[in-house]
């Protein structure tokens, strides 16, 4: 038996994005479980769980019981934003660190947080990317009524703008609202290219539904037409769709897609979890258990050094991550759904990350724009 060492879990087991943060707590949980049943690694991880359930408020006072109440100095948690940055002040007062599993809208990096999943560059830049030429530029934007639906959106008018399309709407839904009927009605009349979806939980899936009964009475909706676009769907909401997303597009750095790996000439990495949130939640406890290894010790302070020209071998593949920004350098993955499963579209490899967007070149995203002739 290795050194005891206590970590914090910090995922809610119920409400409006219940299946994203089980899925999350699911990858931790295993990883948790793979590390102490490891003998190559001296160290046996001890969970220490708080349940947020559901209620924003809830994380700051959990992260805060973590800290206060065990020796625990590491906490893998947190869904959305919002909760994300509540628990961030907390953490810099107590000397924690969160392991951040999940998309966010990029434009922040906190020497207290590792970004373990997606940041704009790695995720709605080459998605827009991938769609503008196949289907056009002129997009209709949703988001739930919170940070990650605003920032997201307000990205995208950028990217939308840079490759010379429109923003023909721009709505957001409080979370859990399933009442979709106003954003069909305004889609229908604009007739975008595209819709970008930043809805979360339950309100997406309504949405989701409600498009496909579009697209039966109305052609230019289908997905071959005009697809739905989204940076945080995974494997882990696709049931709950019932099929109605089949044939949409989600972008992210892995998909339970093992014919994917086949098509590149790469052998299907050992363990294959169901969805990107769970191998990101469980490569955050693995990348964590490396550096603990090393340095039983290893606090927020001791993280740049440890990630210093090092990379560690999780689902997602072999990651580095930036000392500076403390976020992960990823694969870029376009997946189509089909069922309950993505068939992955497009695959690029170790995108560094770019949460500020600095090194973002519109000519080299969207290609040069087209000068027309006024007479």
């Amino acid at each position: 038996m290795g050194r005891r060492i206590e970590i914090g879990i910090l995922y809610s087991r119920s409400g409006n994005y219940q299946l994203l943060s089980e899925s999350c707590r699911s990858g931790a949980m295993t990883a948790i479980a793979d590390v102490n049943a490891d003998p190559a690694i001296p160290i046996e991880f001890v969970p220490v769980e708080r349940d947020p359930q559901g209620n924003i408020d809830g994380y700051a006072t959990g992260c805060a019981d973590i800290l206060a109440n065990s020796g625990a100095r590491h906490i893998i948690g947190c869904i959305t934003s919002w909760s994300r940055k509540e628990v961030i002040p907390i953490l810099e007062r107590a000397g924690g660190t969160l392991w951040y599993a999940c998309p966010y809208e990029g434009f922040e990096a906190n020497e207290h947080v590792v970004y373990m999943h997606a940041c704009p560059n790695q995720h709605l830049v080459p998605l827009l990317a991938h769609v503008v030429p196949r289907f056009g530029a002129n997009g209709f934007l949703l988001g739930s009524n919170y940070i990650w639906g605003w920032e997201t959106n307000r990205v995208a008018r950028d990217l939308i703008a840079d490759a010379g399309g429109k923003v023909l709407g721009e709505r957001y839904l409080p979370l859990g609202e399933a009442d979709v009927s106003r954003l069909i009605a305004e889609i229908q009349a604009t007739r975008p290219d595209f819709v970008l979806n930043n809805l979360i939980g339950s309100s997406s899936y309504a949405f989701i539904a409600a498009y496909a009964e579009l697209a039966a009475r109305d052609p230019h909706f289908s997905p071959e037409r005009c697809p739905i676009l989204s940076c945080n769907l995974t494997e882990c909401e696709l049931p709950a769709l019932n099929e109605a997303g089949n044939g949409h597009l989600s972008v992210g750095p892995y998909f339970h897609d093992i014919s994917a790996a086949d098509r590149q000439g790469n052998s299907a990495p050992s363990i294959m979890p169901a969805s990107s949130f769970e191998a990101a939640a469980y490569a955050s406890v693995r990348t964590l258990a490396e550096i603990l290894a090393r340095n039983p010790s290893a606090q927020w302070p001791d993280l740049p050094q440890a990630f210093a020209g090092t990379s560690f071998r999780t689902p997602l593949g072999d990651i580095s991550i930036d000392p500076q920004t403390q976020h992960a350098a990823l694969p870029v993955q376009i997946g189509r759904i089909e069922g309950t499963a993505f068939k992955t579209v497009t695959v690029t490899k170790g995108v560094a990350p770019d949460p500020y967007l600095s090194r973002y070149d519109r000519t080299e995203t969207f290609g040069r724009s087209r000068l027309r002739v006024v007479s």
